[in-house]
């Protein structure tokens, strides 16, 4: 089965719409559409996360450190690595790809 990373139906009003491309062993991909009105929630994931920006920008705080990121760019988030989404584009599209430490059933 093919898809389209850019085939979405619509951008949220408000937050993110996330959908599972693909759940294999222990690595989960997934598709996140922004809206630009997001809580500024602090996350900490068990998993780590490798994120890149299909289209659109965003900022993420890791660190006390502001990653601006454009089209293109990609960042590793380590497991249990407080981060936050500070300011996101509306219409900006992810590919999220969460690695978990044990297979996943």
């Amino acid at each position: 089965m093919t898809q389209n990373l850019f085939d979405i139906a619509s951008v949220p009003s408000e937050g993110e719409l996330a959908e599972n491309l693909l759940s294999y062993k222990n690595i989960t991909i997934k598709r996140i559409v922004s809206s630009d009105r997001l809580k500024t929630d602090t996350f900490c994931q068990e998993e780590a996360e490798w994120v890149s920006l299909l289209q659109g920008s965003a900022e993420i705080v890791m660190n006390e450190e502001r990653y601006r990121l454009q089209k293109g760019d990609s960042l590793f988030i380590p497991p249990l690595q407080k981060h936050t989404i500070a300011k996101v584009e509306k219409g900006t599209v992810w590919l999220a790809i969460h690695i978990y430490g044990e297979e996943r059933l």
